[in-house]
């Protein structure tokens, strides 16, 4: 990762195509557009590489996310249980929705643990948010018989494991609906943009709705679309669109790499007796964009964090350090920062966020590092990275 690292020719004539026609619109003038709907096409082509009977693209997966838990029913009041790592969005969406986040305790599958979630529930749980961070997978199949079990939504984060699956069933199909991120720096990318996936043709069509102010989208002429439901712009546009259709096509020999490079790397770092590694319920499944791996403690992690930085390791991360990715750092969240009054702020008793103590997740982030895998790695690149990792670790 990430996909702009093997940007080519084929990217270049997806974009022209668009260019060639001068609609950047990813709605009507289809005299003009000559056939091109590089939206739809890539709509398309995800839903049958995931395994999705539908597929909505948007501008970005924070879009998704909110397009989600509209298309879902999710708002005023509702609580959603959500893990404390993730990336900010997750949290944004479901609060803009005038939902309440609710957290639960990780695993060492760095997602949410299906037995803390039961630990959290109230009569006011609505959904369950699980995030399958760092390209790998929650306990899904457990996370979705608890959900059927309590009559609960769920809804899947998978911004950040396009291409990774479950039992090969992919992520993002588990769920009532499943999110997907093809920002700058995702597997795929489209510059910015998202998806968001369901088999539920009710709630596909609320979801094509809602990101479009509402249109129906049915008939040749826009200017006579019903409106059948209130939403926003979350459109994707053309341009955007065409880098994706691209990139998604590349998604398998981006995996391939992945793959092969992590599982070089992982083999490399086999005889460092201080570390573990990060628990993957399937294997096969990991679309590896991430090695990441546990010391025996925070302050071994932070050490080894800044000592592998020094020594030109990059693309390693402290998550438990860093201003995005977990609850501990996120201060505008715990007061409740925004630039104007938020629906969950309306509520008479108001989430204290900065009381919530998630001691299991604490030790467990403390003490990770995640290794992004990239793709422009050669065989020495390779080998020269693992001597340097092994001659932080072991020192």
């Amino acid at each position: 990762m990430p996909g702009f690292e093997i940007f080519g020719d084929e990217e270049r004539r997806e974009v022209q195509d668009v260019l060639d026609t001068g609609v950047l619109f990813r709605y009507g003038f289809d005299q003009a557009r000559k056939g091109h709907y590089k939206a739809a096409l890539f709509e398309q082509e995800l839903s049958r590489k995931i395994g999705s009977a539908h597929c909505h693209l948007c501008c970005s997966g924070t879009a998704a996310l909110s397009i989600a838990l509209a298309a879902c029913g999710i708002g005023a009041g509702d609580e959603v249980i959500v893990p404390p790592f993730t990336f900010i969005a997750t949290v944004e969406a479901i609060l803009h929705a005038g939902a309440i986040p609710v957290f639960a305790e990780i695993d060492e599958t760095l997602c949410l643990a299906p037995e803390e979630i039961e630990n959290v529930l109230t009569p006011g749980t609505r959904a369950v948010l699980p995030v399958h961070m760092c390209g790998s997978m929650a306990r899904i199949d457990e996370i979705k018989t608890l959900c059927d079990q309590k009559g609960l939504i769920l809804i899947e984060d998978a911004c950040q494991a396009v291409g990774a699956t479950f039992g090969n069933k992919g992520l993002g199909t588990f769920g009532k609906a499943g999110c997907f991120s093809f920002d700058p720096v995702k597997t795929i990318t489209c510059g910015e943009g998202g998806g968001v996936v369901t088999d539920d043709p009710e709630v596909y069509a609320r979801a094509d709705q809602y990101a479009d102010h509402g249109h129906d989208h049915i008939g040749n002429d826009r200017g006579l679309e019903g409106h059948p439901i209130l939403g926003l712009n979350y459109r994707i546009s053309e341009l955007n669109a065409a880098v994706g259709v691209a990139q998604l096509r590349k998604l398998d020999r981006i995996l391939d790499i992945q793959r092969r490079n992590k599982r070089a790397i992982k083999e490399g770092m086999a005889a460092l007796s201080d570390i573990s590694f990060r628990k993957i319920p399937d294997q096969a499944g990991d679309s590896a964009t991430f090695l990441s791996f546990f010391l025996p403690s925070e302050e071994k992690a932070r050490k080894a964090a800044a000592e592998l930085a020094k020594a030109g390791v990059d693309g390693c991360f402290y998550w438990y350090g860093n201003n995005w990715h977990y609850l501990k750092q996120w201060g505008h969240l715990h007061r409740m920062n925004g630039a104007a009054k938020m629906p969950v702020e309306l509520m008479s008793v108001l989430p204290d966020f900065s009381r919530i103590q998630l001691p299991k997740s604490d030790r467990i982030m403390g003490k990770t590092i995640s290794m992004q895998i990239k793709l422009s790695w050669t065989e020495d690149m390779i080998e020269k990275r693992i001597e340097k990792i092994n001659q932080v670790l072991k020192g």
